[in-house]
Protein backbone atom coordinates (compact mmCIF):
# COMPACT_ATOMS: atom_id res chain seq x y z
CA UNK A 1 0.00 0.00 0.00
CA UNK A 2 1.39 3.40 -0.99
CA UNK A 3 1.90 6.10 1.60
CA UNK A 4 -0.76 8.79 1.76
CA UNK A 5 1.91 11.47 1.71
CA UNK A 6 5.19 12.67 3.14
CA UNK A 7 6.67 15.58 5.07
CA UNK A 8 8.60 18.00 2.91
CA UNK A 9 11.00 20.38 4.63
CA UNK A 10 11.72 23.89 3.46
CA UNK A 11 8.97 24.33 0.91
CA UNK A 12 9.02 27.85 -0.52
CA UNK A 13 5.97 29.72 0.77
CA UNK A 14 5.59 31.51 -2.56
CA UNK A 15 5.28 28.16 -4.33
CA UNK A 16 2.10 27.29 -2.42
CA UNK A 17 -1.09 28.40 -4.14
CA UNK A 18 -4.82 28.03 -3.58
CA UNK A 19 -7.83 28.05 -5.83
CA UNK A 20 -10.98 30.12 -5.60
CA UNK A 21 -12.76 27.51 -3.48
CA UNK A 22 -10.73 28.32 -0.37
CA UNK A 23 -12.22 30.95 1.88
CA UNK A 24 -10.72 34.41 1.85
CA UNK A 25 -12.17 35.62 5.14
CA UNK A 26 -9.75 34.19 7.71
CA UNK A 27 -11.21 35.91 10.77
CA UNK A 28 -8.91 37.20 13.52
CA UNK A 29 -5.42 35.89 12.79
CA UNK A 30 -3.63 37.74 15.59
CA UNK A 31 -3.64 34.92 18.14
CA UNK A 32 -2.61 32.38 15.51
CA UNK A 33 0.23 34.62 14.31
CA UNK A 34 1.45 35.04 17.90
CA UNK A 35 1.22 31.30 18.52
CA UNK A 36 3.23 30.41 15.40
CA UNK A 37 5.81 33.11 16.14
CA UNK A 38 6.27 31.72 19.66
CA UNK A 39 5.98 27.95 19.15
CA UNK A 40 6.44 27.43 15.45
CA UNK A 41 4.03 25.68 13.10
CA UNK A 42 2.85 22.69 15.11
CA UNK A 43 0.93 21.03 12.29
CA UNK A 44 2.16 21.43 8.71
CA UNK A 45 -0.30 22.67 6.13
CA UNK A 46 -1.44 20.09 3.59
CA UNK A 47 -0.71 20.51 -0.11
CA UNK A 48 -0.65 18.42 -3.29
CA UNK A 49 2.66 17.50 -4.93
CA UNK A 50 2.40 20.53 -7.25
CA UNK A 51 1.92 22.92 -4.32
CA UNK A 52 -1.86 23.35 -4.34
CA UNK A 53 -3.31 24.05 -0.90
CA UNK A 54 -5.71 21.45 0.50
CA UNK A 55 -5.94 22.31 4.22
CA UNK A 56 -4.45 25.14 6.27
CA UNK A 57 -5.51 28.40 4.63
CA UNK A 58 -5.43 30.31 7.93
CA UNK A 59 -2.01 28.90 8.85
CA UNK A 60 -0.67 29.85 5.41
CA UNK A 61 -2.04 33.39 5.79
CA UNK A 62 -0.43 33.67 9.23
CA UNK A 63 3.05 32.58 8.12
CA UNK A 64 2.85 34.94 5.17
CA UNK A 65 2.07 37.75 7.56
CA UNK A 66 5.14 36.70 9.54
CA UNK A 67 7.23 36.94 6.39
CA UNK A 68 8.36 33.32 6.35
CA UNK A 69 10.16 32.31 3.15
CA UNK A 70 9.94 28.53 3.68
CA UNK A 71 7.71 26.21 5.67
CA UNK A 72 7.32 22.53 6.46
CA UNK A 73 4.38 20.99 4.58
CA UNK A 74 2.55 17.68 4.38
CA UNK A 75 2.49 16.63 0.74
CA UNK A 76 -0.68 14.57 0.30
CA UNK A 77 -0.79 12.10 -2.55
CA UNK A 78 -3.79 10.11 -3.74
CA UNK A 79 -6.11 13.08 -4.27
CA UNK A 80 -8.70 12.27 -6.92
CA UNK A 81 -8.35 14.10 -10.22
CA UNK A 82 -11.80 15.65 -9.93
CA UNK A 83 -11.21 16.94 -6.40
CA UNK A 84 -7.88 18.33 -7.51
CA UNK A 85 -9.58 20.18 -10.36
CA UNK A 86 -12.25 21.47 -8.01
CA UNK A 87 -9.79 22.82 -5.44
CA UNK A 88 -7.60 24.28 -8.20
CA UNK A 89 -10.51 26.10 -9.81
CA UNK A 90 -9.49 29.63 -10.74
CA UNK A 91 -12.56 30.53 -12.77
CA UNK A 92 -15.92 29.07 -13.67
CA UNK A 93 -14.64 27.58 -16.91
CA UNK A 94 -12.09 25.14 -15.47
CA UNK A 95 -14.66 22.49 -14.71
CA UNK A 96 -16.37 22.38 -18.08
CA UNK A 97 -18.95 19.76 -17.14
CA UNK A 98 -21.22 20.54 -14.17
CA UNK A 99 -20.99 18.03 -11.35
CA UNK A 100 -23.95 15.78 -10.64
CA UNK A 101 -25.32 15.73 -7.12
CA UNK A 102 -23.77 12.34 -6.41
CA UNK A 103 -20.41 13.53 -7.79
CA UNK A 104 -20.60 16.51 -5.43
CA UNK A 105 -21.31 14.15 -2.55
CA UNK A 106 -18.33 11.96 -3.46
CA UNK A 107 -15.99 14.97 -3.50
CA UNK A 108 -17.53 16.27 -0.27
CA UNK A 109 -16.80 12.95 1.48
CA UNK A 110 -13.22 12.92 0.19
CA UNK A 111 -12.55 16.52 1.19
CA UNK A 112 -14.20 16.08 4.61
CA UNK A 113 -11.94 13.08 5.24
CA UNK A 114 -8.86 15.16 4.39
CA UNK A 115 -10.01 17.99 6.64
CA UNK A 116 -10.63 15.59 9.53
CA UNK A 117 -7.17 14.11 8.97
CA UNK A 118 -5.64 17.58 9.09
CA UNK A 119 -7.64 18.62 12.17
CA UNK A 120 -6.67 15.43 13.99
CA UNK A 121 -3.02 16.16 13.29
CA UNK A 122 -3.37 19.65 14.73
CA UNK A 123 -5.11 18.31 17.79
CA UNK A 124 -2.40 15.71 18.35
CA UNK A 125 0.33 18.33 17.87
CA UNK A 126 -1.30 20.62 20.43
CA UNK A 127 -1.20 17.85 23.06
CA UNK A 128 2.59 18.05 23.13
CA UNK A 129 2.68 21.81 23.69
CA UNK A 130 0.82 22.01 26.97
CA UNK A 131 2.21 24.23 29.71
CA UNK A 132 3.60 21.20 31.50
CA UNK A 133 5.50 19.90 28.46
CA UNK A 134 6.49 23.20 26.88
CA UNK A 135 7.14 26.02 29.37
CA UNK A 136 7.31 28.54 26.51
CA UNK A 137 3.71 27.91 25.56
CA UNK A 138 1.02 30.11 27.06
CA UNK A 139 -1.79 28.10 25.53
CA UNK A 140 -2.35 30.07 22.35
CA UNK A 141 -1.00 27.24 20.23
CA UNK A 142 -3.40 24.71 21.65
CA UNK A 143 -6.02 24.76 18.92
CA UNK A 144 -8.84 22.27 19.25
CA UNK A 145 -9.97 20.38 16.19
CA UNK A 146 -13.07 21.79 14.51
CA UNK A 147 -16.39 20.39 15.62
CA UNK A 148 -17.97 17.81 13.36
CA UNK A 149 -20.61 20.22 12.08
CA UNK A 150 -18.01 22.89 11.33
CA UNK A 151 -15.91 20.48 9.27
CA UNK A 152 -18.97 19.39 7.31
CA UNK A 153 -19.97 22.99 6.65
CA UNK A 154 -16.52 23.91 5.40
CA UNK A 155 -16.33 20.91 3.10
CA UNK A 156 -19.83 21.54 1.73
CA UNK A 157 -19.04 25.21 1.12
CA UNK A 158 -15.87 24.39 -0.79
CA UNK A 159 -17.56 21.79 -2.98
CA UNK A 160 -20.95 23.36 -3.65
CA UNK A 161 -20.63 26.99 -2.62
CA UNK A 162 -23.26 26.40 0.09
CA UNK A 163 -22.65 25.44 3.71
CA UNK A 164 -25.70 23.16 3.89
CA UNK A 165 -24.30 19.66 4.27
CA UNK A 166 -27.37 17.62 5.19
CA UNK A 167 -28.22 16.64 1.61
CA UNK A 168 -24.62 15.64 0.91
CA UNK A 169 -24.53 13.51 4.06
CA UNK A 170 -27.73 11.74 3.02
CA UNK A 171 -26.35 11.01 -0.44
CA UNK A 172 -23.19 9.66 1.22
CA UNK A 173 -25.38 7.31 3.29
CA UNK A 174 -26.91 5.96 0.09
CA UNK A 175 -23.47 5.62 -1.52
CA UNK A 176 -22.20 3.69 1.49
CA UNK A 177 -25.19 1.33 1.39
CA UNK A 178 -24.75 0.75 -2.35
CA UNK A 179 -21.08 -0.14 -1.83
CA UNK A 180 -21.44 -2.18 1.37
CA UNK A 181 -21.24 -5.92 0.63
CA UNK A 182 -22.66 -6.65 4.08
CA UNK A 183 -26.01 -5.17 3.03
CA UNK A 184 -28.68 -7.39 1.48
CA UNK A 185 -28.53 -7.44 -2.33
CA UNK A 186 -31.94 -5.78 -2.58
CA UNK A 187 -30.88 -2.89 -0.33
CA UNK A 188 -27.72 -2.35 -2.39
CA UNK A 189 -29.71 -2.42 -5.61
CA UNK A 190 -32.31 0.00 -4.31
CA UNK A 191 -29.60 2.36 -3.06
CA UNK A 192 -28.04 2.44 -6.53
CA UNK A 193 -31.45 3.13 -8.05
CA UNK A 194 -32.05 5.99 -5.63
CA UNK A 195 -28.66 7.53 -6.51
CA UNK A 196 -29.57 7.40 -10.20
CA UNK A 197 -32.91 8.97 -9.39
CA UNK A 198 -31.22 11.80 -7.46
CA UNK A 199 -28.91 12.55 -10.39
CA UNK A 200 -32.01 12.74 -12.55
CA UNK A 201 -33.45 15.41 -10.26
CA UNK A 202 -35.30 13.26 -7.74
CA UNK A 203 -35.89 14.17 -4.11
CA UNK A 204 -33.10 13.31 -1.67
CA UNK A 205 -35.59 13.24 1.21
CA UNK A 206 -37.86 10.87 -0.69
CA UNK A 207 -34.88 8.64 -1.48
CA UNK A 208 -33.95 8.49 2.19
CA UNK A 209 -37.49 7.47 3.19
CA UNK A 210 -37.60 4.77 0.52
CA UNK A 211 -34.22 3.29 1.43
CA UNK A 212 -35.23 3.19 5.11
CA UNK A 213 -38.36 1.32 4.06
CA UNK A 214 -36.20 -1.03 1.96
CA UNK A 215 -33.99 -1.76 4.95
CA UNK A 216 -37.04 -2.52 7.10
CA UNK A 217 -38.42 -4.73 4.33
CA UNK A 218 -35.14 -6.65 4.21
CA UNK A 219 -35.38 -7.16 7.97
CA UNK A 220 -38.91 -8.50 7.57
CA UNK A 221 -37.73 -10.93 4.90
CA UNK A 222 -34.93 -12.09 7.19
CA UNK A 223 -37.34 -12.68 10.08
CA UNK A 224 -39.83 -14.47 7.82
CA UNK A 225 -37.17 -16.83 6.51
CA UNK A 226 -35.41 -17.55 9.80
CA UNK A 227 -36.37 -21.05 11.02
CA UNK A 228 -35.03 -20.19 14.47
CA UNK A 229 -37.83 -17.65 14.95
CA UNK A 230 -41.21 -18.66 16.41
CA UNK A 231 -43.91 -19.32 13.84
CA UNK A 232 -45.87 -16.26 14.96
CA UNK A 233 -42.94 -13.97 14.24
CA UNK A 234 -42.27 -15.59 10.86
CA UNK A 235 -45.90 -15.34 9.79
CA UNK A 236 -46.28 -11.75 10.98
CA UNK A 237 -43.07 -10.73 9.24
CA UNK A 238 -44.14 -12.40 5.98
CA UNK A 239 -47.54 -10.71 6.10
CA UNK A 240 -45.93 -7.36 6.82
CA UNK A 241 -43.45 -7.73 3.94
CA UNK A 242 -46.29 -8.58 1.55
CA UNK A 243 -48.24 -5.51 2.64
CA UNK A 244 -45.24 -3.18 2.24
CA UNK A 245 -44.57 -4.49 -1.27
CA UNK A 246 -48.21 -3.85 -2.16
CA UNK A 247 -47.85 -0.22 -1.07
CA UNK A 248 -44.44 0.55 -2.59
CA UNK A 249 -45.80 2.12 -5.77
CA UNK A 250 -48.68 4.04 -4.21
CA UNK A 251 -47.75 5.19 -0.69
CA UNK A 252 -45.91 8.41 -0.02
CA UNK A 253 -42.24 7.73 0.82
CA UNK A 254 -42.57 9.00 4.40
CA UNK A 255 -45.71 6.88 4.94
CA UNK A 256 -44.01 3.84 3.46
CA UNK A 257 -41.10 4.19 5.88
CA UNK A 258 -43.44 4.48 8.88
CA UNK A 259 -45.50 1.48 7.81
CA UNK A 260 -42.40 -0.63 7.24
CA UNK A 261 -41.00 0.24 10.66
CA UNK A 262 -44.34 -0.53 12.29
CA UNK A 263 -44.43 -3.87 10.47
CA UNK A 264 -41.01 -4.74 11.88
CA UNK A 265 -42.15 -3.73 15.36
CA UNK A 266 -45.27 -5.91 15.08
CA UNK A 267 -43.26 -8.86 13.82
CA UNK A 268 -40.70 -8.65 16.61
CA UNK A 269 -43.40 -8.57 19.29
CA UNK A 270 -45.54 -11.39 17.85
CA UNK A 271 -45.93 -14.39 20.21
CA UNK A 272 -47.74 -17.70 20.46
CA UNK A 273 -49.29 -17.04 23.88
CA UNK A 274 -52.92 -17.82 24.61
CA UNK A 275 -55.31 -14.86 24.34
CA UNK A 276 -55.64 -14.24 28.09
CA UNK A 277 -51.89 -14.52 28.59
CA UNK A 278 -51.22 -12.16 25.70
CA UNK A 279 -53.57 -9.48 26.98
CA UNK A 280 -52.18 -9.74 30.49
CA UNK A 281 -48.56 -9.70 29.33
CA UNK A 282 -49.05 -6.65 27.14
CA UNK A 283 -51.05 -4.60 29.57
CA UNK A 284 -50.16 -5.59 33.12
CA UNK A 285 -46.91 -7.56 33.31
CA UNK A 286 -44.02 -6.22 35.33
CA UNK A 287 -41.04 -6.57 33.03
CA UNK A 288 -37.38 -6.80 33.91
CA UNK A 289 -36.64 -3.79 31.71
CA UNK A 290 -38.93 -0.74 31.34
CA UNK A 291 -40.93 -0.89 28.12
CA UNK A 292 -40.36 1.82 25.54
CA UNK A 293 -43.72 2.80 24.07
CA UNK A 294 -44.16 4.28 20.62
CA UNK A 295 -45.43 7.88 20.43
CA UNK A 296 -49.12 8.72 20.11
CA UNK A 297 -48.68 9.79 16.49
CA UNK A 298 -47.59 6.25 15.61
CA UNK A 299 -50.74 4.89 17.25
CA UNK A 300 -52.94 7.32 15.33
CA UNK A 301 -51.18 6.49 12.09
CA UNK A 302 -51.52 2.72 12.69
CA UNK A 303 -55.25 2.94 13.32
CA UNK A 304 -55.79 5.28 10.44
CA UNK A 305 -54.29 2.55 8.28
CA UNK A 306 -56.42 -0.14 9.97
CA UNK A 307 -59.66 1.86 10.15
CA UNK A 308 -61.14 0.22 7.07
CA UNK A 309 -59.47 -3.20 7.27
CA UNK A 310 -62.76 -5.04 7.76
CA UNK A 311 -63.97 -3.65 4.43
CA UNK A 312 -60.94 -4.95 2.57
CA UNK A 313 -61.18 -8.64 3.52
CA UNK A 314 -63.91 -11.26 3.10
CA UNK A 315 -64.56 -13.15 6.37
CA UNK A 316 -66.05 -16.04 4.39
CA UNK A 317 -62.65 -16.46 2.74
CA UNK A 318 -60.39 -15.60 5.69
CA UNK A 319 -62.04 -17.99 8.17
CA UNK A 320 -61.45 -21.29 6.38
CA UNK A 321 -58.20 -20.23 4.68
CA UNK A 322 -55.99 -19.32 7.65
CA UNK A 323 -53.80 -22.01 9.14
CA UNK A 324 -54.15 -22.94 12.79
CA UNK A 325 -51.18 -20.81 13.82
CA UNK A 326 -52.40 -17.88 11.72
CA UNK A 327 -55.87 -18.09 13.25
CA UNK A 328 -54.41 -18.19 16.77
CA UNK A 329 -52.27 -15.16 15.99
CA UNK A 330 -55.37 -13.33 14.70
CA UNK A 331 -57.41 -14.20 17.79
CA UNK A 332 -54.56 -13.15 20.07
CA UNK A 333 -54.34 -9.78 18.32
CA UNK A 334 -58.09 -9.18 18.61
CA UNK A 335 -58.16 -10.21 22.28
CA UNK A 336 -55.22 -7.95 23.10
CA UNK A 337 -56.85 -5.12 21.15
CA UNK A 338 -60.09 -5.43 23.12
CA UNK A 339 -58.15 -5.48 26.40
CA UNK A 340 -56.21 -2.42 25.29
CA UNK A 341 -59.46 -0.69 24.34
CA UNK A 342 -60.95 -1.37 27.79
CA UNK A 343 -57.84 -0.05 29.56
CA UNK A 344 -57.64 3.03 27.33
CA UNK A 345 -61.38 3.77 27.76
CA UNK A 346 -61.03 3.53 31.55
CA UNK A 347 -58.09 5.94 31.52
CA UNK A 348 -59.99 8.29 29.24
CA UNK A 349 -63.09 8.30 31.49
CA UNK A 350 -61.00 8.89 34.62
CA UNK A 351 -59.37 11.90 32.99
CA UNK A 352 -62.75 13.31 31.99
CA UNK A 353 -64.08 12.90 35.53
CA UNK A 354 -61.10 14.69 37.06
CA UNK A 355 -60.90 17.43 34.45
Amino acid sequence: MTEAGHIELERAVDSIWSGRRHREDYGDLDSLVESIARDGLLQPITITPDGMLICGARRLAAIRRLGWKTVNVWVRSGISTTLGQLLAEQDDNLLHKPLTRTEEATLYAELKSLMVEDATGRQEASRFTSKQENPRSHGAATVAAPQKGETRQQAALMVTGRNAYTSLERINELQNLAADPAQPDDVQRRAREELDRIDAGGSITGARHRIKAAQALAELDTLAGDPAQPAGIRDTAAAGATRIRELEDTARPADLERLAELAVERAKTATKKRPAQLASARLHAVEDQPREFLPVRSFVYLWDELSTWTERYDPETIGPTLSGEQWTMFENAVTATVAFLDAARTARNVRRETA
